[in-house]
């Protein structure tokens, strides 16, 4: 089970983590950190809207989230770590 408070590496690809926070804003959205880049990707629509990755990285962290149910498990983690959201 997740912990409130607790910052999840749910997954990593390649040296690039991917994080979802607790205490988060809106929209649902998760965290991918490669060295010193990091870049904010909202799950419904996948469109990064904060942060830079090289371009390998940031193209194999789309390709991840799209595949199948992982947008379903993104949301599913985000909403667990931030109940007092509503998105």
């Amino acid at each position: 089970m997740l912990k409130l408070g607790w910052m999840p590496t749910i997954h990593t690809l390649h040296s690039v983590k991917i994080d979802v926070y607790s205490r988060e804003h809106l929209p649902p959205h998760f965290h991918a950190l490669y060295a010193e880049d990091e870049i904010l990707v909202e799950i419904k629509t996948l469109d990064t809207y904060a942060g830079y990755l090289p371009a390998r990285q940031h193209n194999m962290v789309l390709k991840w989230a799209g595949g199948p149910g992982i947008q379903a498990f993104l949301l599913d983690i985000f909403k667990r770590l931030n109940p007092h959201l509503r998105s």
